[in-house]
């Protein structure tokens, strides 16, 4: 399959496309799903969001949007979400894709029960957190989900209330290392 088949259905800023395919390659099963990729001027507490269209919730095929922050808030200053390294964005959106792909197994009661667990539970969104970086890890982005952890968490210029939200709800580089090992040995037919 060729990456520009994956462009199908999509909404994508030029400037993010060649991460935002680079991610969806990993994910064939989303070749046809209708996802948005849109800027935002603020996302509050976040970087990036993946969320169904209300629209689409209650029948027919179901269409996801993906809210991206226009800029990347560092301590003292902000720049441009697409400056950031590629591989940093490709791990970034294959994370917020995993949601799509958990929130494709749920149906539209299951969906009413994330967004509310999500909304009130800490230990809700530790566990969706985690699904979503398992989805992205399972499909072959571990190094760029690596990449994106160390990014967060090693970046001198990243508010240190991000970086311990990000320790504390989603897996940490050793568990993705830990997740990567087990899908390799599973491949080699070692477990």
């Amino acid at each position: 399959m060729e990456i520009e088949d994956f462009r199908q259905n999509k909404t994508i800023p030029r400037v993010i496309e060649a991460e935002v395919l680079k991610a969806l390659s990993f994910y064939p099963e989303l070749k046809e799903t209708e996802i948005h990729f849109l800027f935002k001027k603020k996302i509050k507490g976040s970087v990036m969001q993946a969320q169904p269209r209300i629209g689409t919730m209650f029948g027919g095929k179901r269409a996801y949007q993906i809210n991206i922050s226009a800029l990347f808030q560092l301590t003292n200053s902000a720049i441009p979400i697409h400056q950031i390294p590629p591989d940093i964005m490709v791990g970034w959106i294959g994370h917020e894709l995993g949601h799509v792909m958990d929130y494709e197994n749920r149906d539209t009661f299951g969906m009413i029960r994330f967004g509310i667990g999500y909304l009130f539970s800490t230990r809700f969104v530790k566990k969706a957190e985690r699904v979503a970086d398992t989805f992205a890890v399972s499909h072959g982005l571990g190094k760029y989900i690596l990449s994106t952890k160390h990014f967060i968490l090693d970046h001198t210029f990243l508010p240190e209330k991000y970086k311990q939200k990000i320790a504390r709800l989603y897996l940490s580089p050793d568990d993705i290392v830990e997740q990567v090992r087990k899908l390799e040995a599973k491949e080699q037919g070692l477990t």
